[in-house]
């Protein structure tokens, strides 16, 4: 067997290695900022054709970080296509109907991802890595590559932003 051809497979191991560890977290980011399934599915499957087709040299415990740029990345290029525009927004987050003990709880997250997507890019990035994710203010600066200053600014102004989108929506 060739030295190319064991190359290959251990690639094929690696990548398979991180889709099993990654792919939720991935689908998971997606479908929150896109809030559908379906598309959160393409934007997975586009982020590990990526990983495979690129290669690209990523260290030991650097691999989710690129995954989860990669695709917020792919994300923002589909909220901003012409289409989406055109969807209804406030369609049902849930893919399931709740229990009626449960209608408040799931409605109060519905409105709080709807708020969410309303805020700009910057910030919406920053929230979701953050509070959805866990990542901390050096990590995610790290991740975008801006100074760690930027990301705490960019927390606080979009916990201010999301305050008052959600205040506007009460108001309504």
């Amino acid at each position: 067997m060739s030295e190319r051809t064991q190359t290959a497979r251990m690639d094929e191991g690696r990548f398979e290695a991180l889709y099993e560890k990654y792919a939720n977290d991935v689908l998971r980011v997606s479908y929150f900022y896109l809030g559908d399934r379906h598309q959160a599915e393409d934007v997975t499957q586009d982020v590990f054709v990526r990983l495979l087709t690129s290669a690209p040299d990523l260290e030991e415990g650097h691999e989710k970080p690129w995954l989860l740029k990669v695709a917020l990345n792919r994300c923002r290029d589909i909220w901003r296509a012409a289409w989406v525009k055109r969807v209804v927004l406030g369609s049902p987050a849930m893919e399931l109907a709740p229990a009626p003990d449960r209608m408040d709880e799931n409605l109060e997250k519905q409105a709080l991802l709807e708020s969410i997507r309303r805020l700009p890019t910057d910030f919406r990035d920053v929230i979701l890595l953050h509070y959805y994710q866990g990542y901390g203010i050096a990590e995610i600066a790290e991740m975008l590559h801006v100074p760690e200053g930027t990301i705490s600014s960019r927390l606080s102004r979009g916990r201010k932003k999301l305050e008052d989108i959600l205040k506007e929506r009460d108001a309504q």
